[in-house]
């Protein structure tokens, strides 16, 4: 097979680029790999380099051994010296064969997050400094943030006083980092950035050897990543990027897409190359991501488009509720299933279920679960088996029944709280010398006598206090439970626990941690009669999810963060909602803005056939019903590519203008609150009431509710279902009771 054989003209183009900068703009779906791979063997076989004067990174171990299988493929054969890998496997062998320039020896070691947090709580207690105040996860997320800008302990410079707290503890952690002879992996990079700049014979030693080098997922590189390739490519400047800005969705990992607009700066002779041709997607589905990112500034526009010009419109779709949006998916899933009509009847595997955060996947889960239908969850714990919801339970579950050994094990020394290991090995052992529980154990300690399982307390002093804190605090729950709530009482065990000020570390993760507590209390206000009995028994039988098989076949559910680089023939996206995409932390960060469009044009592009975009009229949060803003980027899609109800008004007056006149309860609050002023006060309707729209038809009144002096009402019309008006703009007419 010739090198160049199947290749489009674009792709050719890149594959036979001269020497020097090259950057590649590869929209989604356009075949990136197929060209860094041809483009490698295309420098070997025609341009006549030798495999080990070539470096090719990228940011997956998978994706380094997807392009070292298609090169050996394309040029048969081993193919030694070839340097494929990660950055970071690619700097762990420089550093390792460099052990003797720095402070490491060959045999150093590499630190995983947990290990970091380990280390950084020793340098806390060197510094006598709270943890509880200066959580090792933050430290750890400053620290690496620091590193990834290629600052040092030396050149750190604090603003706020928790940074100044970071600076000490950073350079402490470097200490025992290095007495370790240990490196993290944010370390990998800087190291060798700082080796290269330190010893210009290694620098010159590895701009030689690797005289062509590609970069996979360019737009995903960070700052030191992007000084790297700078420094070992300053000599030739034979430097072949491949990536796409409209896809950058990592900044949270240090990821920083200018680097695009840095390597146009840094080789204005570069030449650039658009990769515009599809193989994945209908053009209906690229037209509508087209649509989403267009507004974005600073972004090279791309004609996507593909031989597929048939295709589904794509349908947005508003449940009322979370629970009815669950449904909707599984539903309109077995139906697609089952439809034995079409041509190719659709398998469960062909689905995936894509949401902005973790916490959502809740709904779906139960929802497949009632219908008895298996699914995956990629990148994340099923909801009931994540830390922080076990967590939870196991405080409710102990307040229940203080004898769950299991549960105290899990609880009484989280948050920490100075019940170290050896403390509860005496306590337990002391309950069964007694022939008592655990529970009554700790118990007993509190009651400061022999009372509890008849015997001398086994700790004493600040261990004894601890104890005594910690048993007063689960009494006081206990007592509090037969009267209270399952969500209030949740509420005080999160606050006088410690709990919920643990999570709030300033971290995304603590925050993504948060919102899944939250949804756990969601659970349990739908629900404000039910028992704390009864509310764990619910609990235990739908987390009876994490039993089922994980199998190949059926439906996917994952993150918009997790979808990128898959693709699937149908593709349901949901929460479609200002607050939730785009989130509510972005909304005063211009790029943060820009980002969370970038990640429902990254969801978008994953649909090879059909599309739905779902919101709802109404969803929890904090155990409240709020009302739903559907997400300002729907404004964005082309109205004829849309199905569905409604579609002949949206092509009269546009998606945005139709919203703004008829729903204009969710319109933006400066649009809402300018309306208000001139909207009279509405006519009051009534739940049940029949009425009449102009243009919608005959609907019965669901619920109505003051706002600012109007009425917005939502009507189930017979044929459009929902819709929320407001009432001196929709001009109901009332025909009667329901």
């Amino acid at each position: 097979m010739g090198i160049l054989e199947g290749l489009n003209p674009q792709q050719k183009r890149a594959v036979t680029a001269p020497p020097g900068a090259v950057l590649v703009l590869a929209g989604p779906g356009s075949g990136k790999t197929r060209v860094l791979t041809h483009r490698v063997a295309y420098l070997i076989r025609h341009r006549e380099v030798a495999p080990w004067h070539i470096m090719a990174v990228t940011f997956t171990n998978k994706a380094a051994r997807e392009m070292r299988d298609r090169v050996v493929e394309l040029l048969g054969g081993s193919l030694d010296g070839l340097t494929i890998g990660t950055f970071h496997a690619t700097c762990a062998r420089i550093l390792r064969r460099e052990a003797d320039r720095w402070y490491a020896t060959a045999d150093y070691v590499i630190y995983d997050r947990d290990d970091q947090e380990k280390v950084v709580k020793q340098a806390l207690q060197r510094l006598n400094l709270d943890d509880a105040k200066f959580p090792p996860r933050m430290m750890v997320k400053l620290i690496g943030r620091a590193k990834n800008e290629l600052i040092t302990p030396q050149l750190y410079r604090a603003g706020a006083y928790v940074e100044e707290v970071a600076g000490r503890v950073y350079a402490e952690y470097q200490a025992l980092m290095k007495k370790s002879n240990a490196l993290d992996f944010d370390d990998l990079l800087m190291q060798l950035v700082l080796v290269l700049d330190a010893e210009p014979t290694v620098m010159k030693k590895y701009q030689r050897r690797y005289q062509h080098i590609l970069v996979d997922e360019f737009q995903d590189t960070n700052t030191a990543q992007y000084a790297l390739l700078k420094r070992l490519a300053a000599e030739h400047g034979n430097l072949f990027c491949v990536g796409d800005e409209d896809q950058s969705i990592y900044r949270f990992r240090g990821a920083d897409w200018r680097n695009v607009r840095r390597f146009r700066e840094d080789y204005p002779e570069s030449e650039t190359i658009l990769l515009e041709q599809n193989y994945r997607s209908t053009q209906i589905i690229l037209d509508a991501a087209q649509g989403v990112i267009r507004p974005n500034p600073h972004r090279t526009h791309k004609a996507l488009f593909t031989e597929r010009r048939a295709g589904a419109r794509i349908t947005v779709h508003e449940a009322y509720n979370e629970d009815e949006e669950a449904e909707f998916v599984v539903n309109t899933i077995l139906r697609m299933i089952g439809a034995s009509g079409r041509p190719q009847r659709a398998k469960p595997g062909d689905f995936a279920i894509m949401y902005r955060t973790n916490a959502q996947s809740r709904r779906i889960e139960e929802a497949f679960v009632r219908a008895g239908m298996s699914y995956r969850l990629v990148g994340a714990t099923r909801f009931y088996a994540r830390r922080e919801v076990r967590d939870v339970i196991a405080y409710l579950r102990a307040v229940h029944n203080p004898d769950d050994l299991v549960s105290l094990l899990r609880i009484i020394n989280v948050p920490p709280r100075g019940i170290g290991a050896k403390t509860v090995a005496a306590l337990r052992d002391w309950a069964e010398q007694a022939g008592a529980s655990l529970g009554a154990a700790i118990a007993g300690m509190a009651e400061g006598s022999t009372s509890g399982p008849g015997m001398p307390p086994p700790v004493a002093g600040r261990a004894s206090r601890a104890v005594s804190r910690f048993a007063d605090l689960l009494a006081g729950w206990v007592a509090r439970s037969e009267t209270t709530p399952v969500a209030d009482l949740m509420d005080l065990i999160l606050e006088e626990s410690g709990y919920r000020d643990r999570l709030h570390d300033g971290s995304p993760e603590g925050e993504e941690r948060w919102d899944n507590v939250l949804e756990l209390r969601n659970v349990a206000s739908e629900y404000p009669e039910t028992t704390l009995s009864e509310f764990l028994e619910q609990v235990a039988l739908v987390s009876e999810v994490d039993n089922l098989t994980e199998e190949l076949t059926a439906p996917t559910l994952l993150t918009l963060h997790a979808a990128k680089g898959l693709e699937f023939p149908v593709v349901f996206i949901v929460g479609l909602e200002d607050g939730i995409l785009p989130h509510r932390r972005s909304w005063d960060d211009p790029e943060q803005m820009a980002e969370e469009r970038r990640l429902l044009y990254v969801g978008i592009t994953r649909a090879m056939d059909r599309l739905y975009l779902l919101h709802c009229f109404r969803r929890s949060a904090w155990g409240d019903a709020e009302l739903g803003r559907p997400s300002r980027f729907l404004d964005d899609l082309p109205p004829a590519l849309i199905a569905g109800a409604g579609e002949h008004l949206d092509r009269r007056v546009g998606r945005r203008a139709h919203r703004d006149r008829l729903l204009p309860g969710l319109a933006r609050p400066a649009q809402a609150e300018r309306r208000a002023v001139l909207a009279p006060a509405g006519p009051s309707f009534e739940t049940g009431q029949r009425v009449q729209h102009s243009v919608f038809g005959e609907g019965v009144v669901i619920e109505s509710e003051p706002a600012d002096g109007d009425e917005i009402i939502t009507v189930a019309f017979e044929e459009l279902g929902l819709k929320r008006l407001l009432a001196s703009v929709a001009k109901l007419e009332a025909i009667g009771e329901g």
